[in-house]
């Protein structure tokens, strides 16, 4: 088929489900209770063999991950009998958000892998609405795999991503002028981090004049392949002067892999010296790639927070966030894809599974709607139930919805559920900081010090982004004077308190930089109360925020600290 016939037929794919939206719901609810009639946990809700929507809604409870971690930890450990599902259970997608320290296994089947797969299949007939020419180029996208490890039942459990970029769909795709990428598989498979992005780099420059867009999956991937340039464009253009690969990159592999695509370059390397050594960067994506038409990535949500540096860098383009997606379920598409991130907005499709909706205005009451019975302007907490076997498992992502698409909802995101620091893929919510901060408190009685209030605050000035705790503290014996070689430990302290995400972060992945505590003087937090009562707070309800964006805050917080020190050496993280 060609490619303008696929478009059509996506197109029209999409016009056709998002036009019966309440009856597309109601075939996706009555075919995964009636694959699914026979299994354990349907069997233990009374749902055997029964496939009314009602009744689903009255027997079957929404949950949350630790409800069901203990029949999915039966699973990992080799249960196979069909205890959520009635297909096989191939692998686990492991999710960012985390229970009890620890990444959320996600179970999933080969049918739902395969109906996943075929999801970014409508996005190039969206792009291809707003941007002629894709076939012409190529895209500069920094993508990378994480580690994997396997349950004890002998499932591999990895992060979505990692699962596609491994599957044979990836590897095997056929030849697409609209999806011709400048990184070899071999560069996306390499584990090491920096010779993945080092030779994807090299290869990105090579063919700077044939890079069309550039993306990674989050605003702060693309921002730390913008700082290994920065950093690294000497060893860079040396390769590219010489044509030889630096003896860094040491994976097979990938040196057999770019052996065939090494070549002397001496005018580009010199131009790119020229380019990078001063200090004025910006404009930089259009200044080395300058045919790009768009950025691919992340910026809804905690990626909002980097908007302002990806437009120092690229020229203020356009940033596209096409598609919405969890390792829970693949929710939907952004149909107007070059619009303003500020009005981002995610048309759910709704044959991907069943989704339902928990309000959020009245906390004490809270209602589940229907997708097709949402109201425009309010924020709801989305369930879903999937073919894989979750049944109304609330997801945590919070979403507001902004209008409809035929009969079918459009949501902004708005927030993870309860998060309150994140820099990359971490995710760390209030009672977790309070863990970390309890847990490095305890390191100042020696010197009959203790932490009197605090909060946080994501700095992502500094490349790669890094968290920063705010702390007032009360010392009781003056002879006994807290310093920098204190205040190291108190740093690790906290990171090998935070989740094994945030440690993959910053020990594998290297997208979180060291954590900062920075303490200010006595007599701050009240002056934050002081801020807070003067915009509108009422000083009976005020309370500390555990977490601040507001930069008026941040300076008054930083106008008063009087000691800082990073975290001193690396957390603990292993697979």
């Amino acid at each position: 088929m060609a490619r303008r016939d696929k478009d059509v037929a996506a197109l029209e794919f999409i016009e056709e489900v998002t036009s019966k939206c309440e009856e597309e719901q109601r075939k996706v609810l009555a075919h995964i209770l009636s694959q699914n009639a026979d299994t354990e946990y349907l069997k233990r809700h009374g749902m055997k063999g029964c496939v009314d929507v009602e009744t689903f809604k009255n027997k079957v409870p929404v949950v949350t991950y630790e409800d069901i971690q203990p029949d999915i930890q039966r699973i990992a450990n080799g249960d196979f009998s069909p205890i959520l599902c009635a297909q096989p259970i191939t692998e686990f997608l492991t999710s960012s958000g985390t229970s009890a320290g620890e990444r959320k296994l996600i179970p999933m089947t080969s049918e739902e892998i395969e109906r996943r797969l075929l999801f970014p299949s409508f996005c190039t007939p969206v792009m291809n609405q707003y941007m002629p020419g894709l076939d012409k180029g190529k895209g500069m996208y920094f993508q990378f795999i994480k580690a994997e490890t396997k349950t004890p039942g002998g499932l591999v459990a990895h992060p979505l991503l990692t699962s596609y970029f491994k599957s044979s769909y990836f590897r095997n795709r056929p030849y697409d002028p609209y999806n011709v990428n400048t990184s070899p598989h071999e560069a996306v498979l390499c584990l090491d981090s920096f010779q993945s992005m080092y030779t994807q780099m090299l290869c990105g420059l090579y063919d700077r004049h044939e890079v069309l867009r550039i993306g990674a999956v989050f605003a702060s991937g693309l921002l730390r392949a913008i700082n290994f340039l920065q950093v690294h464009f000497h060893d860079l253009c040396h390769d590219i002067k010489t044509g030889t690969l630096s003896s860094t990159i040491t994976d097979s592999d990938l040196r057999s892999c770019m052996s065939k695509i090494m070549r002397p370059d001496p005018e580009l390397a010199e131009f790119l010296i020229h380019t990078c050594e001063g200090k004025n960067w910006e404009g930089i994506i259009t200044r080395i790639w300058p045919n790009t038409k768009y950025l691919e990535v992340i910026v809804t949500g905690t990626m909002a927070q980097y908007i302002p540096t990806l437009d120092y860098y690229s020229g203020e383009l356009p940033k596209v966030c096409i598609m919405y997606a969890s390792s829970e379920c693949y929710f939907g598409l952004n149909l107007n894809p070059t619009c303003a991130p500020s009005e981002v907005s995610y048309t759910i499709m709704p044959n991907m599974a069943y989704f339902e909706f928990i309000t959020l205005e009245d906390s004490l009451t809270p209602q589940l709607v229907n997708l097709a019975d949402v109201e425009v302007g309010n924020e709801y907490e989305v369930v879903v139930t999937t073919h894989s076997g979750l049944y109304r498992y609330k997801v945590g992502d919070v979403l507001q919805v902004t209008g409809f698409y035929n009969s079918t909802p459009q949501f902004n995101f708005i927030r993870r559920k309860n998060v309150q620091l994140s820099i990359d893929s971490d995710k760390t919510d209030e009672s977790e900081l309070q863990n970390a901060i309890e847990s490095a408190s305890a390191l100042l009685k020696p010197f009959n010090t203790r932490v009197v209030e605090y909060t946080s605050y994501a700095e992502t000035k500094t490349i790669p982004g890094h968290y920063v705790i705010y702390w007032e503290l009360l010392t009781n014996d003056t002879t006994t004077r807290l310093d920098h070689e204190a205040l190291g430990p108190c740093c690790l302290a906290i990171e090998e308190a935070l989740n094994s995400v945030y440690r993959q972060c910053r020990v594998a992945d290297r997208s979180v930089g060291p954590l900062e505590i920075r303490v200010v003087k006595n007599g701050t937090f009240e002056k934050l109360m002081d801020y807070a009562i003067s915009r509108g707070a009422s000083i009976n309800q005020y309370k500390v925020p555990r977490c601040v964006n507001v930069m008026p805050i941040v300076e008054l917080l930083d106008s008063n600290v009087v000691m800082a020190q990073f975290s001193p050496s690396m957390p603990h993280w292993s697979p």
